[in-house]
């Protein structure tokens, strides 16, 4: 199984500190943002893994290089200029082949166990589902919340949860996009949940939006303890 780590984000929240630095080599607990997700998908057992970029691209690639540090391979997959969510991962597609994929926002921290992806995929194949989303409780910075899990399945007719970033997708649910145009992810989502295509779990782990400096020192103080 494949997985991809979104890393495309221009990271204005994080400004002035990505104005110089790709958010993803970002520092938390003395390494880079992306390497916490490198070593989890390492160690659950992943070996081939996509990143997109496109704000500072070059030096995300020259830093991570060909993922063999880790015991994976890294394959990239440029953009100019970032395509969002769904758009970055439709232009990723020859990349990550024909079976579910796992995908990661590359500013999300979280022990949520990533071989269970393995599950989610073969849940997603017995029930016909185009997509698995991991939610989670509604953070300070977001109360109103993105969609409601009702019986295994995305209700997005209600907000009382947070999408985490961390979801199963099969290569379907992003056909007919163009794979060089901007593409968000939530309608494609809240689409296929009202066919009753999308799966949705609760993690009520660890789990952080690293989306500005005052969480990413929250963070770091956290890993360092």
């Amino acid at each position: 199984m494949r997985a991809m780590i979104l890393a495309a984000g221009r990271g204005e929240r994080m400004r002035p500190l990505t104005d110089t630095c790709p958010k993803p080599l970002l520092l938390a607990g003395g390494k880079p943002l992306i390497a916490w997700h490198l070593e989890a998908l390492a160690a659950a057992g992943f070996r081939e893994v996509v990143i997109n970029h496109a704000h500072l691209g070059t030096l995300l690639e020259r830093a991570l290089g060909d993922g063999a540090r880790w015991g994976l391979r890294i394959s990239w997959s440029p953009e100019n200029p970032a395509l969002e969510t769904a758009g970055g991962i439709a232009h990723a597609l020859p990349l990550l082949g024909g079976e579910p994929f796992l995908v990661i926002n590359g500013d999300v921290f979280s022990d949520f166990p990533l071989a269970r992806a393995r599950t989610i995929a073969a849940q997603m194949a017995a029930a016909r589902l185009l997509a698995w989303c991991v939610l989670v409780p509604n953070p300070p910075h977001h109360p109103d919340g993105d969609f409601a899990l009702a019986d295994g399945l995305l209700d997005a007719g209600r907000r009382n949860l947070t999408f985490s970033g961390i979801g199963v997708y099969r290569p379907e649910l992003f056909a007919g996009l163009d794979p060089d145009a901007p593409a968000r992810l939530a309608p494609l989502l809240r689409e296929a949940a009202a066919r009753g295509r999308v799966g949705a779990e609760l993690h009520d782990g660890r789990w952080i939006d690293v989306g500005t400096p005052e969480r990413l020192a929250a963070v770091d103080a956290q890993l360092r303890r």
